[in-house]
């Protein structure tokens, strides 16, 4: 009987010596991947992972590890999410701006530790903003930006040829690219033409955001009647909206007069997109609901808070028209201040939701028009002093999201929100008298691409 027992305890023994030792054999390291990194900011991120297998023992302990170099360790910047299995998320924050960091994901379980696959992200730059108090402008290089530095001086030869006068790139606010040619220099003013219709465009959604006027009121709520000579019944259908829009139904083919006697019914407004100077009675709106000159209420409200210089002087037949004038800065400026969407520098001077309505078709006719703004990148568009409609979008070479501001003879502000860049060119026409798009733009932008893709 002794000797049974004896046999027995012995047979447990080893059974239980046996069924440890698989335990030990069948338990592993845990595997884990590093799935993605979203969300990328100034300082923050939000990285995912995924806990594929632990292992055949509980995790401990996950989460992801970061540092500014290859290979990071648990040593070094860590997140730690706890005794996670599957996918599992950690937010980044406290991060340096503009700087390239390494990432891994991590897991622990009673093996030890394990690392995912490393991942790599750059945190964003954030938008610079030149002082309004000085002629300071902070620069970056093409070699930061990795673009192409071979190709600049064939973009530098087409604009010397094509009769430029002055061409600055902006990459986040920060000067890339700034050249003058033909005898002009960073402190020559010259005149933005049609571009400046951005301006008036932009002071009248300021004047919208103080109280002083809404775009849908009639233009004669503010003018008084006849202010054209359209019948009465014809000039109420009139609203601030159509002359942001350039489908006011006035007649566009008699010169860029605006007297009333110049402008005279051809449509019911809202029916029919024609280029018209009417536009500029925008200018005349915003004064009178402000109670102060055009002059005044730009400066105050515009030109002082983002540091422009420059003037308004009266152009066209019996100085109907008022047209800006500034170094090709100060039109950067304002390039910027449309890159951020009305905010200048944490102040917003024009709210968003206007600017978004600008920077949108404004009608049902031309899909390439705004408020006063261009809009690349739609099916189909319309040009001034035309009622064609052509198939494809404004500058093919251009990005599809790029809004701009196009005048007489190429002055030009291109705004392109997903590369971050402002580009402006002025002088005199570069093929031909036009009023604003012309061949040269897909030209140029041609060029343009061959540096900075």
């Amino acid at each position: 009987m002794k000797t049974i027992f004896t046999l027995l305890t012995a047979c447990i023994l080893v059974f239980a010596c046996s069924d440890s030792e698989d335990k030990i054999v069948n338990t592993t390291l845990p595997t884990i991947v590093t799935d993605e990194i979203t969300n990328i900011s100034f300082t923050t991120v939000t990285a995912k992972g995924n806990i594929t297998h632990n292992g055949g023992s509980p995790i401990t302990s996950s989460g992801f590890c970061w540092n500014t170099s290859p290979n990071p360790t648990t040593s070094n910047f860590k997140t730690n999410e706890g005794n996670n299995s599957g996918t599992f998320t950690s937010n980044l924050t406290a991060l340096t701006e503009n700087t390239t960091y390494y990432i891994r994901s991590y897991a622990i379980n009673s093996v030890g530790i394990t690392y995912g696959n490393e991942l790599s992200f750059t945190t964003e730059e954030s938008m610079y903003f030149p002082p309004n108090d000085a002629t300071t402008w902070e620069t970056k290089t093409i070699a930061s930006l990795n673009w192409n530095q071979n190709n600049v001086q064939d973009l530098l030869d087409y604009l010397e040829t094509k009769n430029s006068k002055s061409f600055i790139i902006l990459h986040n606010g920060k000067i890339v690219m700034e050249y003058y040619f033909n005898g002009h220099s960073s402190t020559t003013p010259w005149y933005w033409a049609s571009a400046g219709k951005t301006l008036t465009a932009t002071m009248t959604g300021i004047a919208e955001q103080d109280g002083l006027l809404q775009i849908n009121d009639k233009v004669s709520d503010y003018l008084g009647i006849n202010w054209t000579s359209a019948p009465l019944a014809k000039e109420n259908l009139i609203t601030c909206k159509n002359l942001l829009s350039m489908n006011s139904g006035l007649d566009d083919s008699i010169g860029d007069d605006v007297s009333p006697a110049n402008l005279q019914y051809i449509a019911d407004a809202g029916t029919r997109w024609a280029y018209h100077n009417v536009y500029v009675k925008l200018q005349d709106v915003v004064a009178t609901a402000s109670g102060q000159t055009w002059d005044a209420y730009f400066n105050t409200k515009l030109k002082t808070p983002i540091g422009m210089t420059g003037t308004w002087l009266s152009s066209g037949t019996n100085g109907s028209l008022s047209v800006y004038w500034s170094t090709t800065r100060s039109m950067a400026r304002f390039g910027l201040l449309a890159l951020n969407k009305g905010n200048w520098n944490g102040t917003q001077i024009l709210n968003t939701n206007y600017f978004n309505d600008a920077t949108i078709t404004s009608q049902t006719i031309n899909q390439a028009y705004g408020y006063l703004w261009w809009l690349n990148g739609k099916t189909s568009y319309h040009l001034p002093q035309s009622q064609l409609q052509f198939p494809g979008e404004l500058i093919p070479n251009g990005s599809s999201d790029m809004y701009m501001a196009l005048g007489k003879n190429d002055q030009k502000i291109y705004v392109v929100p997903s590369k971050k860049l402002v580009i402006i060119r002025m002088g005199d026409t570069a093929d031909g008298s036009n009023f604003a798009l012309s061949d040269f733009d897909n030209v140029l932008w041609g060029k343009i691409n061959a540096i900075i893709n």
